[in-house]
């Protein structure tokens, strides 16, 4: 897919005003030119240009346009009509503007969509950038609010910020990058929103220059467009002023820069340059407006409930909608249920690897980075470069699961790899980073492939490897342990109803549980059905006081062990001061000895 021109083509220095409308096209003859970096020369005069965009909303569209993304696709589309081709002008493929949306489907989660636009930026780091910032500001002319990312990286020229806004195109093939596929921008912002304006500075060749570019739902849909059109508008600013870059007419570039006017936020010119002043003299700002809201008509992303972050509204109501016990509010707390609704957790282990001289603004305030690899229990690094270990909130919060990174972001947050049903891997965590593997294209997932599913599979045994041999540590009996003492005298029986579940793999903690207190206690239960009854009549016991004793007890054998280690140490220190001492008093007796001999043998001498 490419940027085609509804103008001629962008000569090698031709300047005086921004591009010209474009379309975003497929066609067997550009495809192997490249995507269209700038607009191509048709020929077409300004008439025919003209009358091939539509300028007014068609009334008939403009009462069923949705603000709900997933009903925003469900518009009627009117009988359209292109004008005549020139002769020897080749027929090309169109991309309608419902396939924007369609395309943006692909997102099923409004932060994995924001997680690409920081990738964009991330991956401006070789480029000298050294922050993005992603805010909410106010569209003045309808007072609605917008989503702001901007970033001090090296920015997009008038060939780069086309290739941007194209399909499917994407120079980014290096091992460090996170962006491959070309379409990243486009799903991402017609996720959050229907419109967004881009404005760029950049440097090149000597050349300083500016560029405006929106991709606007509203102005395709409204206006029955049946193209992807794309108004640019590109400045040369090397010197004192703004010079417009024309490459066809003044009227192709007066004709954009009317479009952008009118549906973009800034309703004037000098509104729209005042935008460029807080960029530098390289950078992007990225500006999402007509947010989409959700099923209430209430906008999806909540800028109210904190003002340094940006929260999901559906995913952060989910919770306090119900009466929620001691353990679930606990388990909510934890990071790996904060990332569902919180941007600012999200983005914190977003990537696995610190920055050292790049941060992310969120709402005016850096986002903390935080690898949950170096709060683990009992840590151990396993091969394919594993940290794996036990939650510091477990037990009380039975989280787990793998975080597995691709290039150094976040693909796929606690996949958990065992088997539903199952209390073993209750509480482990692992963080790897799978460079071997390729991300599906909303890189919230890898693709389905052979190394895939060796992957999991390796997980799987990497996870039961840890549990056999640190299981016991958080209370667990290890995989086969058996002990004579339960076998003969339980100590406690369960309930009535509590009986064992069949056929499900089952972890029993230690001292005499019942195989399925285990599960119980990992899976979170709480209530009656943690309490059982002693056999010797002295009362209910509850679950979590049993785990308690059992931990308490792990603790001081451990604690004991440590102090045989420690008298088995003094012992050996003193065996090794006693025969020190010893080779001393041999050496003290010998040298007495020979200084009685010597005595002894003086007078005899004198005498002869």
């Amino acid at each position: 897919m490419t940027l085609r021109s509804k103008t001629p083509k962008m000569p090698p220095k031709v300047e005086k005003e921004p591009a010209k409308v474009i379309e975003v096209d497929i066609s067997d003859d550009e495809a192997n030119d490249g995507v269209g970096a700038t607009p191509t020369n048709n020929n077409k005069t300004t008439s025919q240009q003209q009358s091939s965009v539509a300028l007014t909303p068609v009334s008939s569209n403009k009462n069923l346009v949705s603000q709900s993304f997933w009903k925003a696709g469900a518009y009627d589309v009117g009988p359209t009509t292109r004008p005549p081709l020139d002769h020897g002008q080749l027929e090309h493929a169109r991309v309608h503007p419902k396939f924007l949306h369609s395309n943006a489907t692909s997102h099923k989660w409004a932060f994995g969509a924001i997680a690409e636009l920081l990738d964009n930026a991330v991956d401006e780091i070789h480029n000298g950038a050294t922050f993005v910032k992603v805010d909410k500001i106010d569209i003045m002319k309808d007072n609605s609010p917008a989503l702001l990312f901007q970033d001090d990286g090296g920015g997009m020229d008038p060939a780069r910020i086309r290739k941007c806004m194209s399909l499917g195109y994407s120079s980014k093939k290096s091992n460090t990058t996170i962006g491959q596929y070309g379409n990243g921008f486009k799903t991402s912002t017609m996720r959050l929103g229907a419109d967004v304006i881009v404005l760029s500075r950049a440097t090149s060749a000597s050349r300083a220059t500016q560029s405006v570019g929106l991709l606007s739902y509203t102005f395709l849909r409204r206006t029955g467009q049946d193209d992807v059109i794309v108004p640019m508008i590109d400045f040369d600013v090397s010197g004192n002023w703004a010079e417009p870059i024309i490459y066809g007419s003044q009227d192709d570039w007066s004709a954009n820069l009317r479009i952008i006017l009118e549906w973009s936020p800034f309703p004037s010119k000098e509104e729209l340059m005042l935008q460029f002043e807080d960029i530098g003299p390289h950078g992007t700002k990225i500006i999402i407006y007509n947010l989409w809201l959700n099923d209430e008509g209430i906008y999806e992303l909540s800028f109210d409930d904190d003002d340094e972050d940006i929260r999901l509204r559906d995913e952060a109501c989910r919770g306090s909608l119900t009466k929620l016990n001691k353990k679930a509010v606990e388990l909510q707390s934890h990071i790996s249920y904060r990332i569902r609704y919180s941007l600012r957790d999200y983005v914190s282990i977003l990537y696995l690897r610190k920055f050292k001289n790049f941060s992310i603004v969120l709402r005016g305030k850096p986002v903390q980075q935080f690898n949950i690899a170096d709060e683990l229990q009992h840590s151990n690094v396993v091969t394919v470069e594993t940290t794996i270990g036990f939650a510091k909130e477990f037990p009380s919060i039975p989280v787990c699961g793998f975080n597995v990174y691709h290039k150094n972001r976040l693909i796929r947050p606690f996949w958990k790899v065992s088997a539903d049903g199952s209390s073993k891997g209750s509480g482990v965590i692992g963080v790897l980073e799978a460079n071997f593997i390729e991300p599906a294209h909303d890189k919230q997932d890898f693709e389905r492939s052979s190394l895939f599913i060796r992957l999991e599979a390796r997980l799987k045994q990497i996870l039961n490897d840890y549990w056999k041999g640190h299981c016991h540590l958080m209370g667990y009996q290890p995989p086969n342990f058996r002990s004579h003492h339960v076998q003969k005298e339980p100590l406690v029986q369960p309930l009535i109803g509590l009986a064992a579940n069949v056929g499900q793999e089952v972890v029993q903690p230690i001292v005499s549980l019942p195989a399925n207190i285990g599960q119980g206690l990992s899976n979170g239960h709480t209530g009656s059905h943690d309490q059982l009854v002693s056999t010797d009549g002295s009362g209910p016991i509850s679950v979590d006081q049993i785990c308690e004793e059992n931990i308490q007890l792990f603790m001081r054998c451990e604690e004991h062990m440590q102090k045989e280690n420690e008298l088995k140490q003094t012992i050996e220190g003193l065996e090794k001061e006693l025969k020190e001492a010893k080779m001393k008093r041999d050496q003290l007796s010998l040298y007495l000895e020979t200084r009685k001999k010597q005595k002894i043998v003086e007078p005899q001498t004198g005498n002869v």
